[in-house]
């Protein structure tokens, strides 16, 4: 059951919204969610519904606090990239600025999977992964280098909070050694100014729908650097090698189909610029699951951790234009052959399918 506090804050959220009756309370079901957010779900007399709030102090170990202004900026960027792929995300039913809260559809769990499940349990599906990087590149593309978009999304003091410092600065504290390579990236990072990023690319925050993919939780986004949300999603391809090893595999399949399908989009800039800056943040960024703020929950090992520090360590100090020498290098470390052929097929696949979706 929810607190007193919160049912009444949700309560009113629903009223002002025209959701719900002042006299009259919904069920309310606390939900299991991330790090950043609490959830509930709203059962009633119509659809179910979801509310989500933001929180000050993020659910994991280290002291980690973002600004609540967030949940307005997730908000817009649900509008937005509704606009550009309907399908690829929910509906925004409204947006509480007082509670710092949204009104979402319930989305079932029996037709929506959650991706990070499907890939703990060794469902591998590259089809899948390729309509993964085709919709984050159309809403890359359709974003991009637009001055009103950038106007909206100038969160650049809440990237830094929730994903600069605990990814980057952080991490970079704890391998000194490493500190001048990952302060470079941070800089560059911040400073690449060209389309929205979701930010939060994660296989938790996808959902396996009728449609395809939809994307939740866009606490994150910023008008920025594009490749941030392709190295951030391929990263958890690689690091679920570990958690399910019997996949990975597949798991490198995806990685493939993701990143083909996505850099096939990219027209807003050269391709092989955008590659080789998600190629030197993809090292980055695996170092930062293991050793930085928010390290990925299922990689408690210290074997695994050094099979994640060691190639990425050595990418840090020796960087690559292109993602495939480091995809060769994990392959390697953690024992799959490669399996770019079975990529290949399911990338004209998936967006043959969405062209013509």
């Amino acid at each position: 059951m929810l607190e007193g506090d919160s049912c009444a804050i949700v309560h009113a959220v629903l009223c002002r919204a025209g959701l719900a009756a002042p006299d009259r309370r919904p069920p309310m079901v606390p939900l299991s969610g991330g790090v950043s957010s609490d959830i509930w779900k709203i059962e009633g007399e119509g659809a179910p519904l979801c509310v989500k709030r933001a929180r000050a102090r993020l659910k994991v170990e280290a002291d980690w606090r973002a600004p609540l202004e967030r949940s307005a900026y997730e908000a817009a960027w649900l509008e937005t990239a509704f606009r550009i792929v309907p399908e690829a995300v929910p509906r925004l039913l409204h947006f509480d600025r007082a509670a710092g809260a949204l009104v979402l559809p319930f989305l079932d769990p029996a037709r929506y999977r959650v991706w990070k499940t499907e890939l703990r349990d060794g469902r591998a599906e590259p089809a899948f992964a390729a309509r993964v990087g085709v919709r984050l590149a159309r809403i890359h593309r359709a974003t991009a280098l637009d001055p009103e978009v950038a106007r909206r999304f100038a969160t650049d003091a809440l990237f830094h909070a929730l994903r600069i410092e605990p990814y980057l600065l952080f991490t970079a504290q704890r391998h000194p050694d490493l500190a001048a390579p990952l302060e470079r990236l941070a800089r560059r990072t911040a400073g690449t100014k060209l389309a929205l990023v979701h930010g939060d690319a994660s296989p938790k925050n996808i959902l396996c729908g009728p449609e395809g993919p939809v994307f939740l939780d866009a606490e994150c986004a910023w008008y920025g650097d594009p490749a941030f949300d392709l190295a951030f999603c391929l990263n958890h391809l690689f690091l679920k090698c570990l958690w399910t090893p019997r996949a990975a595999r597949g798991f490198l399949a995806c990685f493939d189909a993701l990143a083909e399908a996505y850099l096939e989009g990219v027209v807003w800039e050269p391709r092989a610029a955008l590659e080789a800056r998600a190629a030197s943040l993809l090292p980055a960024l695996m170092l930062a699951r293991v050793d930085g703020k928010s390290p990925v929950e299922y990689l408690t090992a210290e074997a695994q951790k050094d099979r994640v520090r060691r190639v990425a360590r050595s990418f840090l100090k020796h960087p690559e234009t292109t993602l495939a020498p480091l995809r060769r290098a994990w392959a390697a470390e953690v024992g799959a052959e490669n399996a770019s052929a079975a990529a290949s097929g399911a990338r004209s696949e998936a967006t043959a399918a969405e062209e013509t979706g």
